[in-house]
């Protein structure tokens, strides 16, 4: 507003101009008006083409000065302005005259972005990534009211009848670009929490559910991540969508069950073994094998070789995963065998150190 205020003093022979501008636009955002509806008027006031784009959905509105939508690709624009939505771009507004700008041009657009925020804000969550730790704190906080959280969630910009999902995130890769690359095209927000970081993120229209990062909640990434879509060493742990406090607990204990092989967990996979995370840590740490694989990690090739032929079940494709012939791998479970006190060729032991690995890692997360 005060570059506007500055811009204006500098019209003077359009300040009349200008100033009708700006009622123009104040009288589009009392009535609420959506973005279609935004660039068929901007276009009619200016007499050419006008267009807006939002960068996280791709979205592109053009519409003629005749009040109907102009077909896509874009023109080409004589004047462009940022769309800004918490200091942060979330797109363009753009005229596409034919002759040179009009003197009035820039005020129109500084008016027509302020308006496409308030749309874009109004109407849903815009493409921004950090948001304010205290809000995102209140969503995914047990301690909150009912009352506090939706207001929360509607500061935020998420709809008040959409699911909201966590996904914890444990990374050294900045919060903004583990949800950029977990939910491409898709509106997200991220913000630091004293045990981790948290990304919210918008549902499907249709209530599809999607996931995310260092903690997220919100459904808009998909539910099943790719693991090969997150930078090497980011863990992450996915809740289901729904309330927004049991999606954050589900989120952060799927998140410790995550190991280097797997660095992508979703609660609804854990199943009874969700159970383990519920164990008091001491009395994990006092269990017989629990403390055997804690003698056994001293020695991170036992340790690799445990974990592979336990996710497995077979000394040929533990040997594969490992990329070692099976008779060394053979050597080493027997070796393993004798260490833990287990025996592997069993089912009901291979259950057990996979139960104790599981356990074990447990307490590192």
């Amino acid at each position: 507003m005060e570059a506007l205020a500055a811009r204006l003093s500098q019209l003077d022979a359009h300040a009349e101009g200008a100033i009708r501008v700006v009622a123009f636009y104040d009288t589009l955002m009392r009535r609420r008006v959506d973005l279609p509806a935004l660039a068929r008027s901007s276009a009619g006031l200016a007499e050419c083409v006008a267009g807006v784009r939002l960068h996280g959905t791709g979205r592109v509105v053009r519409a003629s000065p005749d009040g109907t939508d102009a077909p896509a690709p874009p023109g080409s624009a004589s004047t462009t302005a940022p769309i800004t939505l918490n200091e942060e771009e979330i797109g363009a507004v753009w005229l596409e005259r034919a002759g040179p700008p009009h003197p009035l041009d820039d005020v129109l657009l500084d008016r027509l972005a302020i308006a496409a925020a308030a749309v874009v804000e109004r109407y849903g969550p815009a493409r921004t990534t950090m948001a304010d730790p205290a809000l995102v704190e209140l969503a995914v906080s047990s301690d909150c009211d009912e009352a506090g959280r939706a207001r929360a969630l509607r500061l935020l910009g998420f709809a008040a009848d959409l699911p909201v999902r966590a996904v914890a995130v444990r990374s050294d890769v900045p919060l903004d670009r583990i949800a950029a690359l977990l939910c491409p095209g898709r509106p997200a927000k991220a913000a630091p929490l004293a045990d981790a970081g948290i990304v919210l993120v918008t549902a499907h229209a249709n209530g599809t559910p999607n996931d995310t990062g260092r903690a997220a909640t919100g459904t808009g990434i998909p539910d099943a991540i790719a693991p090969d879509l997150l930078p090497a060493g980011v863990r992450a742990g996915v809740g289901a969508a729904g309330d927004p406090v049991r999606s954050w607990r589900e989120a952060r204990t799927a998140l410790r069950f995550t190991a280097e092989r797997r660095p992508v967990v979703r609660y609804a996979d854990l199943g009874a073994l969700a159970l383990l995370a519920e164990i008091p840590e001491d009395v994990a740490r006092a269990n017989h094998d629990v403390a055997a694989i804690d003698r056994l990690a001293r020695n991170p090739e036992d340790l690799e070789t445990l974990d592979a032929f336990c996710a497995t079940g077979s000394l040929r494709r533990a040997a594969d995963r490992l990329h070692l012939h099976h008779s060394s791998v053979a050597r080493r479970i027997e070796q393993i065998t004798k260490t833990l006190g287990i025996e592997l060729a069993h089912p009901a032991g291979l259950m057990r150190a996979g139960l104790a690995l599981t356990a074990w890692r447990l307490l590192d997360n």
